[in-house]
């Protein structure tokens, strides 16, 4: 969703045109989350602390050329050096308020700028506030929720009769809103100030000087001369520093006079009782190549050419064998055809003995998710049942909610989600506590709010993954999921043998995508077939349901065009009456358990002169009359274990949404109306 980026230079000397390009760079960086327009403020001068705010709608280079028309009429000096300033930045996914400049942040408590403000969130009693401090006399000029927060800090400043600290006013502030927010606020009153707070929405503190460590004091004075970033995502601050510290909810961070210090906030208690707190830093994991495109032309490409990779950082020192736990060396074993006699097993630090216990003692496991993380937990479960032997449930976060599903303190409740900072999902984890389930985390960000709040938990360690269309932590998930199967039956004697086949497995998937990945250019052949298309069927069954679901999400996700996933068995249940010879479908019958199924499934498209595409194993030969002789267009994939098929089937799905977008003309890693991080409900 929305973006924060916050620049504090403190003792560095830094002229204008650096703080801008500072503000510029860490937006860019947080593009991915998705906006439709952009903002910032900075001080009026070296001596005058005035903020000055410039917006713009659309995308960031429109802010840039607003600010440069500033310079160019002599309003901005941008050679004029700061010792020490504070600047704050916005990308706006409208929310509250159409995509206008007014609408855009910062938002101002009046024409003066005396305090003005950065939100990421929803702010739900909103209306309340805004009809309080109408009758105060306060005009609004936006459309947004955010606009009531800096009036509300300028109208509690002035009710003040004596002075009091901008930590403290923000806290007073903070304790009158409800919803979900990460707020950065700026004002003239505190110059060279920012004080930073967050309730539901993600929030880090990067932290930079000459003699940076793994871990500070947050209550500590900290070195004279230091810079501070603060962003909603740490892709934003990894070119500047990778010791970051991150910010859990009801915490409010002061920067001032070159130190940092974190408050708790009890939202429930009178007066200013906010107590300081450790918060200890971290070191990012990432690398600045992360987030670059490198030889590619789109991060969603980038990104789908990397699944090998990531594979082998989600298996790399969780797969063990008596030979070696180095997973470059089990690997290359396993696609020489060794570790056939020998044991491996799966090791995860987060499910140690009693917790494996208690979860494999459960009533039942919930798998509860949005989108992408959804249909991997879907294409997982099979394998969960048939390994753990305890009944698996799917729900929808946001359907969950809705229905106020029952859950028992017997419940495994497992939350996946790729940032941890999913707004449904969050929800309902807090739900699943507040009913006394076991809870466990599935996420791809370390740190984030659902591994902190989860009793365990798996990091799939994808890497960062900057594309709106998930790709490489999608198939991350689905093995992550699967060790943690793996792992949770290690003392079923009657798994042993299957556990082993599908440790193998998990092995040679690297190379199989690898040679997945070859298929592109016959992808995109196919893609350019099918790219004046409006509506595009996916039919799966088993494991291959999540597939067609994914598959279609994706085409409509970056290609904008309607696709839809449907469980093959139900097509005689109504999708069959939309078959003809027009319509393209791709049927995914890769060789498992139901393969004959879904050779009936063939059969009957066919008989009513379907547009078949079908995705098959490399080596199915029953396939070739097929192709023969009714023109059937294949796509054949490496074949593997069934349980992991769907990591290579997607693939090709993957390609042919990536390239069916770029022939269609949209934007590839920011499609239209779409956010990364969906951190509002």
């Amino acid at each position: 969703m929305c973006g924060i980026f916050a620049y504090l230079n403190y003792g560095v000397s830094r002229d204008k045109r650096y703080i801008l390009e500072a503000l510029y760079k860490g937006l860019r960086r947080l593009e991915y989350r998705g906006y439709d327009s952009s903002g910032l403020a900075v001080d009026l001068g070296a001596e005058n602390f005035t903020p000055v705010v410039y917006k713009a709608e659309g995308k960031i280079d429109a802010l840039v050329e607003e600010v440069e028309q500033f310079a160019n009429n002599g309003q901005l000096d941008l050679d004029e050096k700061y010792s020490t300033h504070t600047g704050i930045a916005h990308t706006r996914w409208a929310t509250h308020g159409r995509p206008e400049k007014r609408n855009s942040h910062p938002q101002s408590s009046g024409v003066e700028n005396d305090f003005v403000v950065v939100h990421n969130g929803i702010i739900t009693n909103y209306k309340t506030l805004k009809q309080m401090l109408i009758r105060k006399g306060y005009e609004f000029e936006s459309d947004t929720d955010t606009e009531v927060i800096p009036k509300l800090a300028k109208y509690l400043y002035d009710m003040k009769d004596k002075p009091v600290s901008f930590f403290e006013l923000v806290t007073e502030v903070m304790k009158q809103l409800e919803g979900a927010y990460a707020l950065l606020f700026k004002s003239t009153h505190y110059p060279n100030e920012i004080v930073a707070c967050k309730r539901g929405s993600p929030l880090i503190l990067g932290i930079k000087n000459d003699q940076q460590t793994a871990r500070m004091s947050s209550t500590q004075p900290q070195q004279r001369s230091v810079e501070y970033f603060l962003a909603s995502d740490p892709s934003a601050l990894v070119e500047h520093t990778k010791s970051v510290l991150v910010l859990e909810d009801d915490d409010v961070a002061h920067l001032f006079d070159g130190e940092y210090n974190v408050y708790r906030v009890d939202r429930e208690s009178e007066g200013n009782d906010a107590r300081a707190v450790d918060r200890v830093t971290m070191t990012l994991q990432i690398e600045v190549s992360q987030i670059m495109k490198g030889e590619f032309s789109h991060f969603m490409q980038k990104e789908i050419h990397e699944q090998p990779e990531s594979l082998m950082g989600t298996l790399r020192g969780r797969v063990q064998y008596p030979s070696s736990h180095d997973i470059l060396a089990l690997v290359g074993d396993a696609n020489k055809g060794g570790l056939k006699d020998s044991t491996g097993a799966i090791k995860l630090g987060g499910l140690q003995p009693p917790i494996n216990h208690i979860i494999c003692k459960s009533r039942r496991i919930l798998f509860i998710a949005c989108g992408t993380s959804f249909n991997a937990a879907l294409a997982a479960r099979q394998t969960v049942e048939e390994l753990v032997e305890v009944p698996v449930m799917l729900e929808l976060a946001s359907d969950m909610l809705d229905r106020q599903c029952p859950m028992f303190r017997d419940d495994t409740a497992v939350f996946v989600s790729q940032s941890g900072e999913t707004a449904d999902t969050l929800e309902a984890l807090k739900y699943a506590k507040d009913h006394g389930a076991f809870c466990v985390g599935i996420t791809n960000t370390v740190g984030s709010a659902i591994s902190r709040a989860t009793e365990c938990g798996v990091h799939i360690n994808a890497g960062c993954e900057i594309g709106v269309a998930s790709t490489k932590a999608y198939t991350s998930q689905i093995v992550a999921i699967t060790m943690w199967a793996l792992a949770l039956s290690e003392d079923k004697m009657s798994k042993a043998h299957r556990r082993q086949d599908i440790i193998r497995s998990l092995l040679l998937l690297p190379s199989a995508i690898q040679r997945t990945l070859a298929l592109e250019p016959s992808i995109m052949e196919l893609a350019k077939e099918l790219a004046n298309e409006q509506s595009l069927l996916l039919f799966g069954r088993g494991f291959q349901y999540a597939t067609a679901l994914e598959g279609a999400l994706k085409v409509k996700e970056v290609s904008l065009m309607h696709s839809e996933g449907i469980l093959a068995g139900e097509m005689k249940h109504g999708p069959l009456a939309l078959v003809d010879e027009h319509l393209p479908l791709i049927v995914v019958a890769t060789k498992d358990r139901i393969y004959k199924r879904q050779q009936n499934v063939i059969q009957q498209l066919r008989a009513r002169r379907g547009r078949l595409i079908v995705l098959c194993s490399e080596n199915d030969e029953e396939m070739n009359d097929l192709e023969n002789s009714d023109g059937c267009q294949l796509i054949r994939v490496p074949q593997t274990d069934e349980c992991l098929q769907s990591v290579l089937n997607i693939v090709p799905l993957q390609l042919l949404s990536y390239h069916l977008a770029v022939l269609r003309g949209h934007d590839v890693d920011r499609p239209r109306n779409l956010a990364k991080s969906v951190t509002v409900e």
